[in-house]
């Protein structure tokens, strides 16, 4: 197992329970596999069907995820191919006829596929195993249900032999018991694996209008200039603005979203991958079929509508294990859009359930990694260090009088206001609507002038979370006090907030921006790489790199991971030899790029 390990995938050890799945499978016994993305799920069922008799059989839901699969395979030497609706006739042909000589040990194919094949293709093969990625989207308890994996149990009764592991980054307990019921799994073993993440920063911004966003966002990119990211948005229409917006300022940046043609959304994904974009803003459309190693970083421009696609999105940043970030903005505008998604599906209860978490861990005051590995069952004795909140801790203060001047405007317009419209009494604005219905003449009709309106944002989503107004989205969005609120609106209790800081508002200026355009490229990884780095060598291996990728129509990332070009200008080996000691480097690569990475950085260290 090892000897292989290292041959193909220039590994010397095992990830925690990947030693342990591995041999489950060998014992031809079934396995539910639970690991975060970047965990290493992929290697637990490719090195068993390298060390088996036979065919892989991997059910895939995206193409573009089966071809970054297959092309990483390739690039260490792996017999892997797919099966989908982009092959032709001639190419489906030769792969069958590759097939039913045994000469792929991975086979990649998508469910409708399968389905179809497994009176033809299937029995013709000789047949290893059963790998189900993205099992979650099995269940109807998951958070990415797809009708056409609920038939997959048909595998496993015309395979009874055959060991089937299905393998998923995300799934919660009632979630992991409806994929063994689903897919009929024999006894299988369940492996846990820690959820943490720790190389990934985890940073929320409360209340912040659209020029805050984009002022942060900016500042946020120009910080990593040559790193790339995705920027999530709730709908079509704002990630084109936001694209645009990008564009604007001299940033490289593509559009993503299911409104586009297919032919656009490859476009744009391909560009992504190869590194001719630096951004890509996108739907939650965007991403389940990315393999891309050194994603930087990922921006949430609104709050999903779970934890579990909050913490699969952001899994698409830092796989390969170097530090990377992720943003998350938070407005009560989302709050409200997503609770009427919610209302409107056909699972509210869950769907409500699931949005209310995903608030608590955007509001929360303490360790939000915390938060999240709670949320998956796994708990953690230590603040992380490597959040906000843990970064910041949040002072409070005595709000009562912001909090009691809000609900007095509530209640002086008979609780038949939104948010908006209460902030417009608040700040004493006189806008049409606001002067028609007479909220001018109340007495809390520019009460809070003194607060600005991003503030008061702030403050009502707080006032929210503690539960002293509610929101009646089935009326019109309209705000109603509850018993809590009532009691501080009376006096009777009191009402502490926590202190708005904007650290933004500090860095203003021609001189700081500058600086903060040209920062030191690679000091942002310290705890992921140990030694001296030579800065000059890895910006000539990484051009070397993208040279190569070309001359194969391939992305950078599988001719070798940032993290192992990151090794490689620390360790500057100048032999063959030393170069496949490199963690992430086998024998297909030695051999393949060896002398070009070790010519370079002869030149370079002038040796």
């Amino acid at each position: 197992m090892l000897q292989t390990l290292k041959t193909y995938f220039g590994y010397d050890s095992f990830r925690p329970l990947q030693r342990e799945i591995i041999e489950n499978i060998l014992a031809l016994k079934d396995s539910v596999v639970l690991m975060p993305t970047g965990g290493g799920k992929s290697i637990c069922y490719q090195l068993p069907a390298l060390l088996m008799e036979g065919t892989a059989i991997v059910v895939s839901p995206l193409i573009s995820l089966m071809k970054d699969q297959v092309e990483s395979l390739r690039a260490n030497g792996i017999a892997a191919r797919a099966m989908n609706s982009n092959n032709n006739d001639t190419e489906n042909l030769m792969l069958r006829r590759e097939c039913v000589q045994g000469k792929v040990k991975i086979l990649y194919i998508s469910p409708e596929r399968l389905l179809m094949e497994q009176n033809f293709l299937l029995k013709d093969m000789r047949i290893s195993l059963f790998a189900i990625d993205e099992a979650h989207c099995i269940s109807q308890w998951g958070h990415d249900f797809r009708p056409e994996y609920t038939q997959l149990k048909a595998i496993r009764e015309q395979f009874p032999q055959v060991p089937i592991v299905a393998l998923t980054a995300t799934a919660d307990k009632i979630t992991r018991q409806d994929i063994i019921k689903q897919l009929a799994l024999k006894n299988p073993k369940t492996y846990i694996s820690s959820f943490d993440r720790p190389n990934l920063s985890l940073d929320v911004r409360r209340g912040y209008q659209q020029k805050d966003k984009t002022r942060t966002i900016l500042e946020f990119i120009f910080k990593r200039p040559n790193e790339c990211g995705i920027i999530y948005c709730m709908s079509r229409d704002k990630t084109e603005k936001v694209a645009e917006m990008l564009l604007r300022h001299g940033v490289k940046a593509t559009v993503y979203h299911a409104g586009l043609s297919a032919s656009a959304r490859d476009k744009a994904q391909e560009d992504f991958i190869n590194d001719r974009v630096q951004v890509v803003c996108a739907t939650i459309a965007f991403g389940m079929g990315i393999d891309k190693s050194n994603v930087r970083w990922v921006i949430h421009y609104n709050m999903p509508k779970s934890i579990e696609s909050f913490y699969q999105e952001i899994g698409r940043a830092g796989r390969d294990g170097v530090k990377s970030d992720t943003l998350l903005f938070y407005s009560l505008g989302d709050l409200v859009m997503l609770s009427k998604f919610a209302l409107d599906s056909g699972q509210q209860a869950i769907n409500l359930e699931k949005l209310n978490r995903m608030q608590q861990y955007a509001e929360s005051d303490i360790c939000r990694r915390r938060i999240l590995l709670n949320y998956f069952g796994e708990t953690m004795d230590h603040d992380c260090g490597n959040c906000d909140v843990c970064k910041n801790p949040p002072e409070r203060f005595d709000g009562t009088i912001i909090v009691q001047k809000a609900l007095s405007a509530i209640m002086r317009a008979d609780q038949q206001i939104g948010t908006r419209m209460l902030i417009a009494i608040l700040r004493g604005n006189f806008i049409d609507e606001l002067v028609e219905k007479g909220y001018d003449k109340l007495k809390t009709f520019g009460a809070g002038r003194d607060i600005p309106q991003r503030d008061w944002q702030d403050y009502l989503l707080q006032m929210l979370n503690l539960g002293y107004f509610e929101v009646a989205y089935n009326e019109n969005n309209h705000l109603k006090i509850t018993s809590a609120g009532a009691k501080v609106l009376y006096g009777q209790e009191k009402a502490m907030l926590v202190v708005i800081k904007r650290e933004e508002k500090e860095t203003k200026g021609r001189g700081k921006k500058k600086e903060a355009e040209k920062p030191a490229l690679f000091k942002a990884h310290p705890d992921i790489i140990v030694g001296e780095e030579d800065q000059l060598l890895f910006e000539e291996l990484r051009l070397l790199r993208k040279r190569l990728a070309d001359q194969q129509a391939i992305p950078a990332y599988i001719v070798l991971s940032d993290k192992t070009l990151h090794q490689l200008a620390i360790q500057r080996p100048t032999t063959l030899e030393e170069f496949g000691m490199v963690s992430g480097i086998g024998e297909y690569k030695k051999e393949r790029y060896g002398k070009d990475f070790v010519e370079t950085i002869k030149q370079i260290i002038g040796k």
